[in-house]
């Protein structure tokens, strides 16, 4: 399956450069089944980097530019009387679709993030008591930027931790900003071609849920989840359901390299990008000089990696 996997990675790197570590984890996240958080400035390329992926992957795409107006029936859907039928009908949101782009959430309320909420969990929708399933395969990717600047506001832990992995771009380096210069991305964008179907995406899905994975492994993984609780370092430590993530995305990178087993660099790989928007900095941290970077890099290394 590395054939298929390249073949998709190469052809978003036409568009996305520069950033290969990058598209490697987004497509870890997909083939685990994950939702993903973008999380940086305007302008680095997250919104084509998610349009590559729908195109490559044969994704029905939908997108909303989150403002503070949006409603959450905006996302969810709602029922409406047709005066020619004289009957209620129900009319889909935005998040009936393979591929949901929320664009600068947390420029939007909080009513409106909740209702994310069960979409993100549940995979359905629930609209007057009615509760309606989801296209599959389903992703949320979301954008935001840094909290702090104009007009955002923060999001709450129990929605981040429904995020698999939170991941930076960044400003290209020199080179990858000249290749940028080069090319037109939107008009590259427009003439990708799929890679795989949906079906074969399916499957893929399945085949990198069915890695092995030794107790060994397990043991780790839960190891380097259970470090950060009671910690000085933290307020708040990994949950449970960053043990689960860990374990999908070391499996998916797995399943990327032709691997069907899981090696301790698979978890040591995707660690941060699991790790760094669960987790909260104690007041102690801070005033000792730690980072998130430097307080995760610390935990990790406290672990011992199996042989």
């Amino acid at each position: 399956m590395s054939e298929q996997t390249d073949r998709i990675k190469n052809s978003i790197k036409l568009v996305i450069h520069g950033k290969d570590e990058v598209i490697d984890m987004v497509l870890c996240a997909i083939l685990a089944k994950g939702h993903i958080l973008l999380e940086d400035i305007p302008g680095v390329g997250k919104t084509t980097l998610v349009t590559a992926l729908a195109k490559v992957m044969s994704l029905d795409y939908k997108r909303i530019q989150f403002t503070p107006d949006v409603l959450p029936s905006d996302l969810s859907g709602f029922t409406m009387y047709d005066k020619n039928t004289g009957e209620f009908s129900f009319r889909e949101g935005a998040v009936f679709t393979n591929l949901f782009l929320a664009d600068e959430i947390n420029r939007t309320s909080p009513k409106t993030q909740s209702a994310l909420l069960e979409v993100m969990e549940e995979q359905n929708v629930t609209v007057d008591g009615v509760t309606r399933n989801l296209p599959t395969p389903f992703f949320v990717i979301a954008t935001q930027n840094p909290v702090g600047a104009s007009g955002t506001q923060k999001l709450p832990e129990s929605q981040l931790d429904r995020f698999m992995i939170r991941l930076t771009m960044g400003y290209p380096d020199h080179n990858s900003a000249i290749d940028i210069l080069r090319g037109d991305s939107h008009e590259i964008v427009a003439n990708l071609n799929p890679c795989v179907s949906r079906d074969e995406l399916l499957q893929m899905q399945r085949q990198a849920e069915a890695v092995e994975t030794s107790e060994a492994i397990l043991s780790y993984i839960v190891q380097l989840t259970e470090v950060t609780r009671d910690n000085d370092l933290y307020s708040l430590g990994l949950s449970p359901r960053a043990s689960i993530a860990m374990l999908k995305m070391a499996r998916a990178r797995a399943f990327t390299l032709d691997r069907d087993y899981v090696v301790p660099e698979d978890v040591k790989a995707v660690y941060f990008a699991i790790a760094n928007h669960r987790v909260i900095l104690s007041t102690k941290a801070k005033a000792t000089g730690y980072t998130l970077e430097m307080a995760l890099a610390k935990s990790f290394d406290s672990v011992k990696m199996p042989g």
